[in-house]
């Protein structure tokens, strides 16, 4: 496994689960889920998404990038729920606070191919990401789209660091398991990603 990679199963326990689910779905009205596109070709992604914090990651036909308001709404993101950012604290080792919480919902066809997270320019923050549901095959690689990977189940309540080495290297979702998980209404998985945008 690439040096600074962490994996801590189960960090949130199952009445912690439900209650974060329940804060993420109350935020949903403000900061509606949408189907972000590809840059360039426009083509829509399959994992459904919005965002919380300061800042939101978006993606377009003009690229990826960081930006303060919702892009359907144009109003700003609410703000990162306080227990996301104690994980943080908790576990990141970073000085600063995370400026972006990516939410993914993975329903039972999505899935999210091997790519590094290079739009950041806190580079040495780690990212902190939080499984609740359905339970989902998550790939690692390494720094080369061209080496070796491993894959690994998460399931609902583990919490996954990229950190040293591991920042730059490639992951991604192959798919989730339907039916695995009563906790996501309707079924799904919902992945929350904690970044560090800009340098403190």
């Amino acid at each position: 496994m690439i040096e600074g990679f962490r994996f801590l199963p189960e960090y949130f326990p199952p009445a912690a689960q439900k209650v974060l689910v329940a804060e993420v779905l109350g935020l949903l009205d403000e900061n509606p889920l949408y189907r972000a596109t590809m840059p360039r070709s426009g083509k829509p992604m399959s994992v459904r998404m919005t965002n919380l914090g300061p800042l939101g990651w978006v993606s377009d036909i003009k690229g990826y990038r960081y930006q303060p308001t919702h892009p359907l709404t144009g109003k700003p993101w609410s703000p990162i729920p306080q227990t996301l950012l104690d994980l943080w604290d908790e576990i990141a080792g970073y000085a600063a606070p995370p400026q972006a919480c990516l939410v993914n919902w993975y329903e039972a066809t999505s899935r999210l191919g091997l790519h590094i997270d290079a739009d950041e320019t806190a580079r040495d923050a780690p990212v902190v990401s939080v499984s609740l549901g359905s339970r989902a095959l998550f790939r690692l690689g390494g720094e080369q789209r061209s080496d070796a990977t491993s894959s690994m189940r998460l399931a609902s309540g583990d919490v996954v660091v990229l950190g040293g080495r591991s920042r730059r290297a490639y992951h991604g979702v192959d798919r989730i398991v339907p039916g695995s998980s009563a906790l996501v209404p309707g079924g799904g998985r919902i992945n929350l990603t904690l970044r560090r945008v800009t340098a403190p």
